[in-house]
Formats: C-alpha cells, structure tokens, sequence
C-alpha cells in the first residue's frame, strides 16, 4: 500500500510539474518577440527587422536603430525589434548569400552587395536608394601611437625597415579590400608622377615593400582595431572613421591621411528576396532611406564616418581633410577591373602574397 501510495504521489508531482512547464510556455508565446526559426510574433503590432551589417559600422548602428523604431512607431504605431549580425564584411555577405534571413544589410563594399545580386537575393536596383546606393564615406588612413613614434607621414613610410605594420585580411574583410586598393592606387600614382603614365608594375612592387612589414591578416577591420588596441604594430592602416571613433573615447591615437589616398563609399540595401518571405518591405525599405536622413548621418558623423547627406557634411566640413591626391575606385578600373586585377587567383595581392 506504501508503495501504491508514493506511486501516486510521484504521478501528481509529474502531472503539477507537467502542467507547469505547459503555462510557462504559453506566457513565453505571447511575449512579443521571435526567434529565427518561429512564426510572427502573436502581439500585434510587431514586427521584427533582421540587420546583417559589416563590423565596422556596428557601435554607429547600436545608436541609429534605437531612432528609426521610435520613428517607425511614430508613423506606424508598430513597435519594430532588431535581430542584428555584425562580421566582416565579405563574411557577412556570403553568410547572406548562403541563407542567412537578413532583411536589410550594410556592407563594405559595392561589390559585396554585388555578390547578393548575382545570387538573386538583392534586386539589381538597389543604387536607386540612399546616395547612388551609399550611406557612409570615409578615407584610409593610417594610425600611429601617440606622438607618432615611428615618423609615419605616408604609405611609403609603411615599408620602412623596423615598422610593423597591420591591415586585415581582404579575403575576409571589404575594410581590407579598401586598403589594399589605397595602398596599390597610391603606388599607381607616384610612377605617373614620375613617368607621367600608370606603372602597375610599380604599383605592385610597392604594395610588396609595404605587405613585408605587415604584423598579422586579421579576419576584419574591428578585428584588426582590437589587435592594435592591444599593442600589436606601430601603424595600422584602416578606415578613418575607426580611429576618430577611438579618439573621441579618449584612445592617444595620432590619424595621418597620406597624400595619395582612396575615398571609400559603404552600401546599404534590402534584400529583397528575404524582406519579401518575412513581409518586412515596408519597414526594410524604410530602414535603407533613413540611413540618409540628417537624424542618422549625425550618428555617422559622430562616429567618424564622413556623411553622404550634405547638409551633415558641410557642418563637420572641417573634421575632414580632403588630401590633394584622393582617389575613387574609378582611377583602379572600378570593382569589376579592380576584382580581376587584384584579387582573382592570379591577380596582383595573391602574387603578393606568395611572393611571386
């Protein structure tokens, strides 16, 4: 009789803890949010944006989010939640290409966003939004310790014997890309200052004295940043906006803008394939146009990005130094001229970097 009796017992401790579990689950389905993987969120009213952006612009996003669901809810009386992914910039948009459900994504490069074209993901008029597609600019430049230790006043200081030097991986990372365009077209201008024609040649022999003094191939910008902070190198060559951001913090950095230099412009798009499946259009689409809104280019500017908005860019004008040699991709070829120089299997940073 014991035994029936503990036997019962356990049957309605198991039924109680059964019961209990059902009503926890039950309130967890009407909480207002999603996961990935579930059906809408049952709180009418929301709607969720998946954000797939390049590190980089990830602390500027943290602040221009926040603004545009206040905004979004203002206009719509929906509330709007964020799933966010921040990774190099080519990481990130072969994660996209490879299913990664992003709704809206920052990139780079022009040509990341290319890669989700050519997958079908992005439609091939994503330009007709923000500045011709772009929502930031910014320029390489390089940062030293404070007081510029190692005499760092341009690219071909970087190959000075006894300066380490640090840039991410361009396999991984578009921040990379973009320095290693900046460092090939500044060679590509000095032999037309001294020949008075492009010397690829040149260029890459140029490119090579730099690469032997590079420290360590970080996957990304931010990741190449970190090491820095660190104490890894004596110069780093990244994106301007990453340092004035640090500054700002209150980091001893010193900028140098080289004389020869590339501007580099950030896409953003929807993708459209995804906002399409999850119904977000509306609000994607919405997201990618306030990107370029006096309210968010502050953001941008507050992070050292030089805004596309030229309103925004006339009041910080004298924040950013306009070097008398900058370039645009246009003086490489363009992306499709730049990708098959540089970075094919037999293009130029490969050689570099087997030596070849």
């Amino acid at each position: 009789m014991r035994v029936l009796k503990r036997s019962r017992q356990l049957h309605g401790w198991l039924a109680a803890l059964m019961l209990a579990m059902l009503a926890l689950a039950l309130a967890g389905c009407g909480n207002g949010k999603e996961t990935a993987d579930s059906a809408p969120a049952t709180q009418q009213g929301d709607l969720t944006l998946v954000v797939g952006a390049y590190s980089v612009v990830k602390d500027a996003m943290n602040d221009i989010l926040p603004l545009f669901a206040a905004e979004w809810k203002a206009k719509t009386g929906q509330k709007i939640v964020f799933q966010e992914s921040y990774e190099a910039s080519g990481t990130q948009a072969r994660a996209i290409a490879g299913g990664f459900e992003a709704d809206v994504t920052l990139l780079a490069l022009e040509g990341d966003v290319g890669k989700l074209v050519k997958a079908g993901l992005v439609a091939d008029t994503w330009k007709e939004r923000g500045e011709n597609g772009m929502v930031t600019r910014s320029v390489v430049a390089l940062g030293t310790r404070e007081g510029n230790p190692k005499g760092i006043h341009d690219f071909a200081d970087l190959a000075k014997p006894g300066v380490k030097v640090l840039y991410p991986n361009p396999k991984t990372s578009g921040g990379a890309q973009w320095d290693i365009n900046a460092i090939y077209g500044a060679g590509l201008k000095l032999s037309e200052e001294q020949t008075g024609v492009k010397d690829p040649a040149a260029a890459k022999a140029f490119l090579e004295s730099v690469h032997a003094n590079v420290e360590s191939l970080d996957k990304s910008g931010r990741a190449s940043m970190a090491a820095f902070e660190y104490g890894v190198g004596d110069v780093i060559v990244t994106y301007e906006n990453e340092l004035l951001a640090r500054i700002a913090q209150g980091v001893k950095y010193e900028v140098i803008i080289p004389k020869d230099t590339i501007l580099i412009e950030n896409p953003a798009a929807v993708v459209d394939k995804y906002a399409d499946e999850h119904g977000t259009r509306e609000a994607a689409e919405a997201l990618v146009d306030f990107l370029t809104t006096e309210q968010a280019q502050e953001v941008f500017a507050k992070y050292g990005f030089r805004p596309v908005n030229e309103q925004v860019y006339a009041e910080n004008e004298s924040r950013y130094p306009v070097p008398s040699g900058l370039f645009g991709i246009d003086y490489l070829g363009g992306w499709a001229e730049v990708k098959e120089t540089l970075y094919s299997k037999r293009g130029v940073w490969y050689q570099v970097l087997a030596g070849i």
